[in-house]
């Protein structure tokens, strides 16, 4: 149940539409973006509403319970503020969202709609839709430790325990030439086996793309002497190019054999690699086999 200020209730009383959207976005660095469905700029909170995004929602439903409500904002794009680098680099992944309802003759009379997080984001050649997902969608999200064959710390985190900041796993290294969008040669990781940094990370260091993440899909080396190829999972929001510096990671395919033959770290592994798989629990005891009806060792 909302309760509305005296003056939003009199206005809606009134029987004159006076009403906007405003949608209030902040982003994972703390930066708040405001945009409105008004044909002027309104400030609500300190944050200006940029009207000239021609933003507008779909139907608002909420309902009483745990379900997720939400609603979508699409616009155009005459908001450079919504850049296409900027989304490819998460800025706006999981961002607050607080949805107004105001009256714009007096935007002090307002009511919160619905506070969220910002959940799909699509990017066209003409405008922008961004799906708001209410509170309640958290509560769909998994928590606590999986039980599986395969480690599920990340490499290098406290859980993990392994030192990135070594030679040996980490190397920095330039663009020699650029393949794709999403792949390059280098002459800088010659002292690597060929597969090392497959699965790793590669933050970038200069160049258009500076400071972004991304995962490495293969790393290869066709010869003894030849540079080393990377290809990444997916092609990157400015182009590479020859020069550019980043740094690489070396790769885990989160077994234990990797982790102890990789990284010396099996005491550290995180999986229960000795778990019985489905085949084993829906199988049947046969004398001989794995399973054979006796007492587990």
């Amino acid at each position: 149940m909302k309760t509305l200020p005296p003056g939003l209730s009199a206005s809606l009383a009134s029987g004159a539409t006076t009403l906007a959207w405003c949608w209030i976005v902040t982003r994972s660095d703390g930066l708040r973006l405001g945009f409105t469905d008004h044909d002027e700029e309104l400030v609500i909170e300190d944050v200006p509403c940029a009207a000239e995004t021609g933003a507008t929602a779909s139907a608002l439903e909420q309902s009483v319970g745990l379900s997720v409500d939400g609603l979508e904002v699409m616009g155009a794009l005459r908001d450079g503020r919504l850049a296409e680098a900027e989304l490819a680099r998460g800025l706006f992944d999981d961002a607050a969202v607080a949805v107004w309802r105001v009256d714009w003759t007096r935007v002090e009379d307002r009511v919160l709609v619905l506070s969220g997080r910002l959940g799909e984001v699509t990017r066209g050649r003409a405008g922008f839709s961004a799906e708001v997902r209410s509170l309640a969608a958290a509560l769909n999200r998994p928590t606590g430790r999986l039980l599986q064959r395969s480690c599920d710390a990340d490499l290098g985190d406290a859980r993990c325990g392994v030192a990135l900041s070594s030679a040996a796993l980490t190397a920095r290294a330039a663009v020699g030439a650029v393949l794709s969008a999403g792949a390059f040669r280098t002459g800088g990781l010659s002292g690597y086996a060929a597969g090392w940094f497959t699965g790793g990370r590669l933050t970038w260091l200069s160049g258009a793309n500076a400071g972004l993440f991304c995962e490495v899909r293969g790393h290869a080396r066709p010869g003894p002497l030849a540079p080393a190829t990377l290809d990444l999972w997916q092609p990157l929001p400015e182009p590479i190019a020859p020069g550019d510096a980043f740094a690489v990671a070396a790769g885990c395919d989160k077994t234990v054999t990797t982790c102890g033959a990789k990284f010396d770290n099996a005491v550290n592994f995180r999986g229960f690699p000795h778990m019985p798989g489905n085949d084993y629990v829906t199988g049947y005891a046969q004398g001989g086999a794995g399973n054979d009806g006796g007492r587990l060792a």
